[in-house]
């Protein structure tokens, strides 16, 4: 429970690696996440290099996190077989937290960047990494050891206000 009170969006990251053992464990911990019918649509584009990363923060005015990250994961869903078209989103949505809560656990931290619904920004990745057509953009994970500025830290969010018991 730790890393779910403790992760926030960490957007300033050291320059130092992230290990090949920890991008694994991000990796299986996205793919533990539920799916309906266990459809698995998930598909993980690991980019590290430099120049690449920098070319992908450039999909979107707010993605300058990825230029300064020592790696990102690219989230991508693949329509192939899927049993649930209508949920392969939710599913994605699963994994990316699953992977983000891992990170926070691992000692990294680690920003969810948007890229569906905008059609800019998907083709922008699908015109950097010659994606299939069947394969679509959901999002962007940027990952790093924070910078002691942007650690991860608790913040209170609960509002008792926006809890209603049997009716609104």
């Amino acid at each position: 429970m730790e890393a779910i009170f403790n992760r926030r969006s960490v957007r300033k990251y050291t320059d130092q690696p992230v290990e090949g053992e920890k991008v694994e464990k991000i990796l299986r911990a996205a793919m533990q996440a539920p799916s309906a019918g266990n459809q698995q649509p998930w598909e993980f584009l690991v980019v590290q290099d430099k120049e690449s990363l920098a070319k992908l923060a450039k999909m979107s005015p707010y993605a300058g996190p990825i230029a300064k990250a020592p790696l990102a994961i690219v989230m991508l869903g693949n329509s192939d077989g899927l049993m649930f078209p209508e949920s392969w989103e939710h599913d994605m949505g699963a994994a990316a937290e699953n992977a983000l809560l891992e990170a926070v656990a691992l000692g990294l931290g680690g920003v969810w960047l948007g890229v569906l619904p905008f059609e800019e920004r998907m083709d922008h990745i699908r015109g950097q990494f010659s994606l299939p057509e069947k394969v679509t953009p959901f999002a962007v994970l940027a990952v790093g050891y924070p910078d002691k500025e942007d650690a991860n830290h608790f913040v209170d969010r609960y509002k008792e206000e926006r809890v209603h018991y049997e009716a609104y």
